[in-house]
C-alpha cells in the first residue's frame, strides 16, 4: 500500500528578537507576568525590515532537504501554508520554487489561518497516496505577521512572531504513516480576527492608511476561550475514532503555540501527561502557521519524539478554521 514518509525537517528563524521588557518599554505597561505565566511566552523573534515571507520559507525549505538529503530538483510538490503571502497574487509558493531551483515542481498555497500547516500536510499526505507521480513533496509553513503588526496594539504585538517550517514527505510502499485527519470550519467567527484590509473587500487606499486600522492585524471582535478548549479534544477525538487508536496510543500531541495555559487545561481535561506534548512560544512566541512544522522539528531535536512514534497535529486559527492529523512518525 502506498504511502507517505517525513524524511526531513528544517526551521528558520530570524536573527532579532523582541524581549517581553523591550514590550512593556515600548508599551508603557508592564506585560511580562501576564505574557509569561499565561500565554507561555518570553521573547519573539521578527523579521527584519528587508526580510519577507518568501526569505523565511526559503531558508526553511533549505534546511529541511539538507536534512532529507534531496535536491530541490527531485521535488514534484510545493505546498505553502501562509496567511501573510510574499503578494496578493502570485503564490508564496511559486517564489520559493523559483529560489531553491525545484524547477520539476509544481505549486499552491493554503491559506486556512493558522490551521494552514496541518490542513497542508494532509493535502500532501494524500496527493502522495492518490497519485503515483507525486514521490517527494515539500511541505512549508511560514508566518511574517510582524509585518502587519500595530506595535502600540497590546492584544497582537505581545503575541504574534515569525518564523518558518518546512517537511519533506517521500512515497513509500508497505510502510504505514497516514492515520485518519479531519478539517473543521465556523465561518461565524470569519471578522472576529484577520488583516481586513488590503483585499478586495476594502483596497488599500489613502484613506485606509491614514486610518491605519484595517491593514493592521486586528482581533475585531473576542473569541471565546472554548474555542479552543472544547473544539480541540472534540476534533482530536474524532481523528483518533477515525484511526482506531485512543488517546493513550499517542505518543505526541502537538498543538497550536498560541496559549500554554490553554495547553496544560485541555491536556489536563483530556486526562493526558503533560510530558505527552512539546512547546515552542517560549524563545519563538506565535509563528502561526509556522508553529507546527516548528514544534515538530524541536521536538525532534528534544529526542522526544522518535521513529515509531504516534503523533497528533491539532491547529486552529481565524476564520474558524481547524485541523487535526494523526500519523505513525
Amino acid at each position: 500500500m502506498r504511502d507517505a514518509r517525513i524524511i526531513g525537517t528544517g526551521i528558520y528563524v530570524p536573527e532579532k528578537v523582541l524581549t517581553n521588557a523591550d514590550l512593556s518599554a515600548n508599551l508603557g505597561v508592564d506585560i511580562d507576568e501576564f505574557v509569561t505565566n499565561i500565554v507561555g511566552i518570553s521573547e519573539r523573534h521578527v523579521a527584519a525590515d528587508d526580510e519577507s515571507t518568501a526569505d523565511l520559507a526559503t531558508n526553511a525549505a533549505i534546511a529541511a532537504l539538507e536534512d532529507a538529503g534531496l535536491d530541490a530538483a527531485d521535488l514534484d510538490l510545493i505546498l505553502l501554508a501562509t496567511d501573510t503571502p510574499e503578494y496578493v497574487s502570485p503564490a508564496t509558493s511559486v517564489v520559493v520554487q523559483h529560489r531553491i531551483g525545484a524547477v520539476n515542481a509544481g505549486t499552491f498555497d493554503i491559506n486556512s489561518a493558522c490551521a494552514g500547516f496541518v490542513t497542508t500536510l494532509d493535502t500532501a499526505f494524500k496527493y502522495i497516496i492518490s497519485d503515483a507521480s507525486y514521490k517527494n513533496v515539500l511541505v512549508i509553513g511560514c508566518y511574517a505577521m510582524s509585518k502587519f503588526i500595530d506595535w502600540k496594539d497590546k492584544k497582537t504585538s505581545t503575541l504574534f512572531a515569525d518564523g518558518a517550517g518546512a517537511m519533506v514527505l517521500k512515497a513509500v510502499d508497505g510502510e504505514s504513516h497516514f492515520m485518519a485527519s479531519k478539517l473543521v470550519a465556523d465561518g461565524s467567527y470569519h471578522n472576529f480576527m484577520g488583516i481586513f484590509a488590503g483585499g478586495t473587500k476594502e483596497p488599500i487606499t489613502e484613506g485606509v492608511l491614514a486610518e491605519n486600522n484595517f491593514n493592521k492585524l486586528r482581533f475585531a471582535k473576542k473569541y471565546p476561550p472554548e474555542v479552543n478548549i472544547n473544539g480541540w479534544p472534540k476534533i482530536v477525538d474524532d481523528v483518533l475514532a477515525k484511526a482506531n487508536i485512543t488517546r493513550e496510543d499517542v505518543d505526541v500531541f502537538l498543538w497550536t503555540q498560541v496559549n500554554l495555559s490553554t495547553i496544560k487545561l485541555v491536556m489536563e481535561e483530556m486526562q493526558i501527561p503533560y510530558e505527552k506534548t512539546h512547546t515552542i512560544m517560549d524563545k519563538w512566541g506565535y509563528t502561526g502557521s509556522a508553529c507546527i512544522p516548528m514544534v515538530f522539528h524541536d521536538a525532534l531535536a528534544a529526542g522526544k519524539i522518535r521513529r515509531g512514534d504516534t503523533i497528533v497535529f491539532c491547529a486552529s486559527g481565524g476564520g474558524l478554521n481547524m485541523a487535526c492529523l494523526a500519523m505513525k512518525y
